[in-house]
């Protein structure tokens, strides 16, 4: 399934990332949700899917989570 993830060309930031795993990775399970996230992406995409990611990205401009650096 990782490999879905190269079907899609590279943005600003994708749903794996407006969800709040991105940079370091300190569990495995991180990674395993990274791509969980992106092949969901790839199976579901929508305009809708895609202004929520925009939507959620702002928010965290706003209010950065505590995984971002």
């Amino acid at each position: 399934a990782y490999f879905k993830r190269h079907f899609v060309k590279p943005g600003i930031t994708g749903l794996a990332q407006s969800k709040g795993y991105r940079g370091e990775l300190r569990e495995s399970t991180d990674l395993v949700e990274r791509v969980r996230y992106d092949t969901m992406y790839v199976a579901e995409w929508s305009l809708i899917l895609d202004l929520s990611i925009l939507v959620r990205t702002a928010g965290q401009i706003v209010v950065p989570p505590r995984t971002a650096y």
